[in-house]
């Protein structure tokens, strides 16, 4: 149902916006590029332009993204055994954002297009291994030292883009920074496409692959000893390749929230715990629910298109809490 909902959500995605676009005549073009022609496609080529290079890489993107923000979401809440953790959640997201607005406010995204992503992509790989540092120092890479060392990683690099934010040498540059902190899609590329689309799908796999592990993380490090799992060790595989497949998802489309927040959540609620079958539904979940979020941005203010963080936002934290709500009143609390 997930995979189905997300090629309807694909289809809706390449198919509306400003120039509306028959969905058979989506479906026939997404055929021809994958090498499978169908017959009778006598406009197939009206909108190839529209379809092949505007609305389409957009939309993968956007599903590439939503995919990793959502199995990330689903071994946070994991490893952490806490269902309010967020890909964010050891300052990953927030060392992205600091490399990428760097990069604006220093001007290097003059040099070459693809500075902002590779500086995302560092400043989250240099955050994730900050806190495995100051962890390690400390010898204790339990779920609390790690979320502790998260949090004072995110208010830091928060504090220092906002310096940034409040120095920043003109209103181009300043809006610039608010946009790629509010998080988009637009202007998304076959460029972009190819730079996510190996370490996305690769680190799904590998992270799926995890699932009984996290199956047994569940029972608490004494447990998960005693059933024969190296739990430190684990963690720190688990957490890295969230932690780059997170970098990986920001790099190209700014820091989007809620997406791996609430769609794990709401499907554990739905399918249960068992992270062999929750990660790759969130993975599939994550991805329709930020493509039709990007389609409600595009067209839900025509001609006007807003960010697609900022409808995640609105439509995430309402959800969100009504979900807490409900878990509240037939459990007792989140557990």
């Amino acid at each position: 149902m997930l995979a189905c909902g997300l090629a309807v959500a694909v289809v809706a995605g390449v198919a509306l916006g400003p120039v509306r676009i028959p969905p058979l005549e989506v479906v026939t073009a997404l055929a021809d590029d994958l090498g499978l022609p169908l017959p009778g496609d006598e406009a197939g080529g009206q909108h190839t332009t529209v379809i092949n290079y505007i609305r389409l890489p957009r939309v993968l993107v956007g599903a590439l993204v939503g995919a990793a923000l959502g199995i990330a979401g689903a071994t946070m809440q994991a490893v952490f055994r806490n269902p309010l953790a967020e890909p964010g959640v050891i300052g990953v997201s927030s060392g992205a954002a600091l490399g990428a607005v760097a990069a604006i406010y220093f001007g290097w995204t003059a040099l070459t297009p693809w500075m902002l992503p590779a500086t995302a992509f560092v400043g989250a790989v240099a955050a994730m291994g900050f806190v495995f540092m100051v962890a390690a120092l400390r010898r204790d890479r339990g779920p609390v030292t790690l979320l502790l060392v998260g949090i004072a990683v995110s208010a830091f690099f928060g504090a220092l883009i906002s310096v940034m934010v409040a120095t920043a040498a003109n209103d181009e540059e300043l809006r610039g920074i608010v946009f790629w902190l509010q998080g988009g899609l637009g202007a998304r590329t076959w460029q972009h496409v190819q730079l996510a689309a190996a370490p996305v799908v690769a680190g799904c796999l590998l992270l799926t692959v995890f699932g009984r592990d996290l199956n047994v993380l569940l029972l608490g490090d004494d447990g998960a000893r005693a059933a024969g799992l190296d739990v430190a060790r684990q963690r720190v595989v688990i957490l890295g390749l969230t932690s780059l497949l997170t970098g990986a998802a920001v790099a190209v489309s700014g820091v989007i929230g809620f997406v791996g927040l609430v769609v794990p959540h709401a499907l554990r609620l739905v399918i249960g715990p068992d992270n062999r079958i929750l990660l790759p539904a969130s993975a599939l979940g994550g991805a329709a629910f930020l493509v039709l979020a990007d389609l409600i941005a595009r067209v839900a203010f025509s001609p006007t298109s807003l960010q697609v963080g900022i409808v995640t936002a609105l439509f995430g934290a309402p959800v969100f809490l009504a979900l807490v709500l409900r878990r509240r009143g037939t459990t007792g609390g989140l557990r």
